[in-house]
């Protein structure tokens, strides 16, 4: 009896001091999930958006917002700036491209092993941007839009899953991931919310019910 009393004691404690870790994708979603409260304040910001019709294509070009990627941190730019923030054990060379690293793309909850599978996603597509007002904009006011890294606008995605999206708006394209949809949203209204851009009566319907997942 005494001896079963000490192995039960034992087993006690050993259960005490385990250590308790989260996965490498728990860390992620947790880096990545709203804050409580994060819907609420995207419908208000939402509610401040002009509604209204998509304004023309015409003059679009992917240089007017963005002929190459701008520096931010010595030699690196700001896509390099993303990939490094957004991914675990990323190594770069001295020209601060990552050559190592693992990132989790959390529209399609793919994990990455290589920066070949890497894009750096812009929320807002830069062509949709211009249908939302940019196109009336300066090219300083429209290159610090493509690499903004304030605002929630740049994010590591596969390529894939970017593809996938193209230039489309949260009415015709959600990431797969549902468990997503509320932090998309949030970003997509938070982006437009501060550079002032416009959103379709469908966008706006589009996000109003992908902010339905929000918690909290």
């Amino acid at each position: 009896m005494i001896f079963l009393r000490q192995t039960v004691r034992v087993a006690v404690l050993t259960l005490l001091v385990i250590p308790i870790t989260a996965t490498p994708q728990a860390e992620a979603e947790s880096r990545k999930r709203p804050q409580a409260g994060a819907g609420a304040s995207a419908r208000h910001m939402l509610t401040q958006l002009k509604v209204a019709r998509p304004l023309s294509i015409r003059g679009y070009s992917h240089r007017r917002f963005q002929p190459r990627w701008a520096h931010h941190k010595g030699r690196c730019d700001a896509r390099e700036v993303v990939l490094a923030r957004d991914g675990r054990r990323v190594r770069k060379n001295a020209a601060c491209n990552p050559v190592k690293g693992v990132w989790y793309s959390p529209y399609d909850g793919k994990w990455l092993r290589s920066e070949k599978q890497v894009d750096v996603d812009h929320v807002v597509p830069l062509a949709y941007a211009w249908r939302s007002g940019a196109g009336k904009w300066s090219q300083a006011r429209r290159r610090a839009f493509a690499n903004d890294l304030t605002r929630p606008e740049l994010i590591a995605v596969s390529h894939s899953v970017n593809i996938a999206k193209g230039g489309q708006g949260p009415q015709s394209w959600r990431p797969p991931r549902r468990s997503y949809w509320c932090r998309y949203a949030t970003s997509w209204i938070t982006v437009k919310h501060h550079y002032r851009l416009s959103v379709t009566r469908k966008e706006k319907v589009a996000l109003l019910n992908m902010l339905r997942t929000c918690r909290g």
